[in-house]
């Protein structure tokens, strides 16, 4: 399937969404992949991830990138030659990008009851605002939490961060379509923004450090 959504935040800030609708094969003669991401998407042993791969690679394209121009650094964090900055998501049907000039990081997650189960393992703080009833807006608002809390670990990248105990979301409604949260580790204490949006039966997360 074609780009599914592209759209700018601000100036300089690129998202792109795609629906993983191809096969592995139409997807890999789709794209150029230097000899280090064919050796990884080879030795990846579920399709889902294959594919979300060299979705990624077909993001790129879209912004006029190729697989060469993209490189990770010692902690496996993407970075562009050209000195933009870049955060990659993908998540079963769905993959995301952002190109900006600015710290940014996505997150892409599909809405799904199994979050009820590993609330508390995330989550603190939430609690508080969160709806008390396991319903959908409760699945939803986690959902969001959740992506969050990885959108930010993907800017910090730093071990021994917990979601739970040093990543704090405060109060939101679905309807906003914004938040922000903050991280607290070690003599750290950052802000971010938040922006997020509902995507088919997903939810698209982006971080900005403030």
């Amino acid at each position: 399937m074609p780009l599914y959504k592209k759209f700018n935040i601000g100036e300089n800030v690129q998202v792109l969404i795609w629906q993983i609708t191809e096969s592995f094969e139409d997807l890999f003669d789709e794209v150029y992949l230097k000899d280090i991401s064919l050796v990884r998407v080879n030795n990846m042993k579920a399709l889902s991830h294959q594919k979300g791969f060299l979705s990624i690679r077909k993001l790129l394209q879209e912004v006029g990138y190729s697989d060469e121009d993209l490189f990770y650094d010692e902690t496996g964090k993407p970075n562009l030659l050209d000195g933009k900055l870049i955060s990659i998501t993908h998540s079963f049907e769905f993959s995301a990008i952002i190109v900006s000039e600015k710290i940014a990081g996505i997150d892409l997650e599909m809405q799904r009851e199994k979050i009820i189960t590993i609330a508390e393992k995330f989550m603190d703080t939430e609690f508080d605002f969160l709806p008390k009833e396991k319903d959908v807006d409760f699945i939803q608002k986690s959902t969001v939490i959740w992506g969050v809390k990885e959108a930010i670990f993907k800017i910090e990248n730093q071990v021994g961060i917990s979601f739970k105990d040093h990543i704090s979301v405060f109060p939101f409604e679905m309807s906003d379509g914004k938040t922000s949260a903050i991280l607290t580790f070690g003599t750290e204490v950052k802000e971010f923004s938040i922006q997020f949006e509902i995507v088919e039966n997903y939810i698209i997360v982006v971080a900005f450090e403030k």
